[in-house]
């Protein structure tokens, strides 16, 4: 079986992971964390996002994390932009990358973001022109791509669509997401099936919940397929807010533990990453979701 050299972990903590916590963090706390992964290997860090406070209170500081972080050649920090309001405050900001997102599933477009698949992506146009003129890179997310928490099973041709015609609008990458986790190894292998006959795997990130823990082994089962990239969150956090019952990311530090034992680099350190999840909870008033990170703890504590 042939696996990926190198693969490149896409730290969503920080946006996907803390705006699903209830309990909000400040500017401040949340610019400790970033810091403290900085300082991991970790160099694709997702920082936060620019949406209408209403929706994610938990997001409402990102323009004050963006304008502290220092711009590192080595580090990409992005942020989530579901519009040209949302990007043009980003720029402004500072921020160099964006994510756009999108959903395979009709019901769930209609929830997440009020307008129908097609509308959605008829609005990221300007989004995308305006980021192009700003030479800023932007990354597309499709939700839902396993199941959707309001119609079921989801078409893998809806997955395969929405991805082209987020590629055709200008992204550089396409982060297929698991939102509500319900992804097995078998149906991972017969969507990447699918879209690998269409989209070169250079172009295609997989984001899996692990809800009903089975987020690694479909990693696993991604990793065979030849992807080279995988979103994850430190210490596990988060989900999302409109997907009834979906429950936290896969965490990095058992990314990073699955990766080791297949021997494929990532240029992570495991014990400083371990660190900064258990900084993150300690502000939480929670233990990290990580198997790994727990262990370690012990670990350390015997």
């Amino acid at each position: 079986m042939i696996f990926p050299k190198e693969v490149s972990i896409v730290e969503v903590g920080p946006r996907d992971g803390l705006q699903n916590e209830k309990q909000a963090l400040s500017a401040e706390q949340k610019i400790e964390l970033i810091q403290l992964l900085s300082k991991t290997g970790l160099n694709r860090i997702e920082a936060g996002s620019f949406v209408s406070p209403k929706w994610v209170p938990q997001m409402a500081n990102s323009d004050a994390v963006f304008k502290a972080l220092s711009p590192e050649d080595k580090i990409h920090y992005s942020a989530l932009t579901p519009n040209l309001k949302g990007l043009e405050a980003a720029i402004e900001a500072g921020a160099k990358e964006v994510a756009v997102f999108g959903a395979a599933s009709e019901s769930f477009s209609q929830k997440n973001i009020n307008c129908s698949i097609d509308e959605s992506i008829d609005r990221f146009k300007d989004v995308m022109d305006f980021a192009k003129a700003n030479n800023i890179r932007v990354r597309g997310y499709v939700s839902c791509v396993m199941g959707c928490p309001y119609q079921g099973d989801v078409d893998y041709n809806d997955v395969l669509n929405v991805s082209e015609r987020l590629l055709e609008l200008g992204c550089y990458e396409i982060s297929l997401g698991d939102t509500i986790g319900v992804g097995t190894a078998k149906k991972v292998d017969e969507l990447l099936g699918l879209l690998l006959q269409h989209i070169d795997k250079s172009k295609l990130a997989v984001h899996f919940h692990d809800t009903y823990g089975q987020a690694l082994t479909n990693i696993y089962t991604a990793l065979t397929r030849g992807i080279a990239t995988v979103d994850s969150a430190v210490a596990g956090l988060g989900g999302c807010p409109y997907a009834k019952g979906a429950s936290g990311n896969v965490a990095t530090e058992d990314v990073v533990y699955l990766l080791q034992g297949l021997g494929i680099e990532h240029g992570i350190d495991l014990e400083r990453l371990a660190k900064a999840g258990w900084a993150i909870c300690s502000a939480l008033n929670k233990q990290p979701v990580s198997k790994v990170s727990l262990a370690l703890k012990n670990t350390q504590n015997n």
